[in-house]
């Protein structure tokens, strides 16, 4: 969550108001937005890329052609905690940076450079409809092993990961956005993916790629330390899982349950009743008891 902590304003009209409490700290946050930078010196590259990930976001992300030092103002002014800032220069050509915000300023920024790109246009297929909700794929060691390969992963994830939403339709799981962290570098790549007959009730799937792709190298990072991280990421005691009692799951979600029951006496528990050992009364009883003295006295003897 990015809660605002500015002086507080008391509103005047009734729009203000609105716009005070959407901005106020919430349980459930916004839909995080993000600002997509241009700046003084690009490449047509590095053009051509901004154009072709806000393509990715289109309905959520607001375009903003600004300069480094004014990204905080405008985080404020579009309430926008996550940015992409494009750039252009012999030292470092071809440069994205990927970065995110907390409580309106910078937490995270990671630079990443552009060695080879080809654009939607590039890529002559069927595209997936605007504001489809991608899949996200992280393969490579490094993601799961090396610090800032950690941090961004977590980055990619907030910025393509797009709304919460309680459900999904089979149908409409056709974006997958793939990471690989290989040698050092990062591969992204868009597919579609194509439900086809199987012959069962399972589809077989296949994925086409659309683009973009690129070919990314880690450059500069500028990471928030542990503690700082610790804090941006730190929940509500109210949408912490309440911890239910004499309930435990194992290692693949199996649900256990354990009861709690009295002593019971088993001199009391009632069982199946046989004919065989049933008490038996009268002249048959002590028929039968008489038969079996006679045969233990036989035995002794």
């Amino acid at each position: 969550p990015f809660p605002y902590t500015g002086v507080p304003v008391k509103p005047k009209t009734k729009r203000a108001k609105r716009f005070l409490d959407n901005r106020a700290p919430k349980l459930t946050e916004n839909v995080k937005n993000a600002m997509i930078m241009k700046g003084g010196n690009t490449s047509m590259t590095v053009t051509q890329a901004l154009k072709d990930i806000y393509a990715l976001k289109k309905p959520k992300f607001p375009i903003i052609c600004i300069f480094s030092y004014l990204q905080e103002f405008f985080s404020k002014k579009t309430d926008s905690s996550l940015f992409l800032f494009g750039s252009h220069n012999k030292k470092r050509p071809n440069n994205l940076i990927f970065g995110r915000l907390f409580d309106f300023h910078v937490l995270d920024m990671i630079e990443l450079g552009i060695e080879k790109y080809n654009s939607l246009s590039d890529i002559k297929s069927s595209k997936c409809p605007e504001g489809t909700k991608p899949m996200l794929v992280f393969a490579g060691d490094a993601f799961d092993h090396e610090n800032e390969h950690k941090r961004l992963k977590s980055l990619l994830t907030d910025f393509f990961r797009g709304p919460v939403v309680p459900s999904v339709r089979l149908a409409g799981l056709e974006h997958v956005l793939h990471f690989t962290a290989l040698e050092g570098k990062i591969y992204m790549r868009s597919y579609r993916s194509l439900l086809k007959k199987s012959g069962c009730r399972t589809p077989r799937i296949e994925l086409e790629e659309i683009g973009p792709s690129f070919d990314f190298i880690l450059r500069r990072t500028h990471l928030a330390s542990d503690d700082l991280y610790k804090t941006a990421h730190k929940q509500p005691k109210a949408l912490k899982p309440k911890k239910k009692k004499n309930i435990s799951h194992d290692t693949f979600g199996t649900k256990f349950g354990r009861l709690h029951m009295q002593k019971q006496d088993l001199a009391k528990l009632q069982t199946r009743k046989m004919k065989g050992l049933r008490k038996r009364r009268g002249p048959a009883a002590a028929a039968v008891v008489a038969g079996e003295t006679s045969l233990k006295t036989t035995e002794v003897e």
